[in-house]
């Protein structure tokens, strides 16, 4: 992915994201809506899901600082750094137990933190995709089964992250934002 593209993405995105969550009244924000697959006796709400966007960006750009640093596993999800090789199964497991405790940490925030919250991670992945060439941008990340695995790759799909959670929320809650 090119970095006009990336860039382009990054900034559309927040926008009519922002406007979506701001249009839902606070019970439809905070009203459970989605099991969480770490703790089925747990549910998501809209507010969760967008704070988890946060997260993963974050991840993500982290992700690539390993790349850049010269870490082996920057990825860290297929392979432990001690080598071993993880089921799809644990996989999904280390990645949800992580979501669920950042969840419950921000669970309890506003909605204008976690707005703060996501701002703060997509300024983090516009500040790097600012430090990155073009050739950086093409580097594969091992073990990143996002897109095309590179730098680039990885960066782009934040734009689209906020679609994907804003789907299944109103597919679980029939939610319609107020005008």
């Amino acid at each position: 992915m090119k970095r006009v593209e990336i860039e382009t993405k990054l900034h559309e995105s927040p926008s009519e994201l922002l406007a979506t969550f701001d249009g839902l009244s606070e019970e439809q924000l905070r009203r459970p809506l989605t099991t969480s697959e770490h703790d089925p006796s747990n549910s998501w709400s809209a507010h969760d899901h967008f704070a988890h966007l946060a997260l993963v960006e974050r991840d993500f750009e982290k992700m690539i600082r390993r790349q850049l640093a010269g870490h082996q596993n920057p990825v860290g999800l297929l392979v432990s750094d001690q080598g071993e090789v993880r089921s799809r199964e644990e996989i999904m497991a280390l990645v949800n137990a992580r979501t669920e405790a950042f969840l419950l940490v921000h669970h309890l925030d506003s909605l204008s933190e976690v707005v703060a919250l996501t701002g703060d991670a997509r300024g983090a992945t516009l500040r790097l995709l600012a430090e990155l060439s073009d050739a950086q941008l093409e580097e594969r990340l091992e073990g990143a089964p996002w897109a095309d695995g590179t730098a680039g790759g990885v960066l782009g799909p934040n734009a689209q992250h906020g679609t994907v959670h804003w789907n299944w929320i109103t597919e679980a809650g029939q939610l319609k934002v107020a005008t």
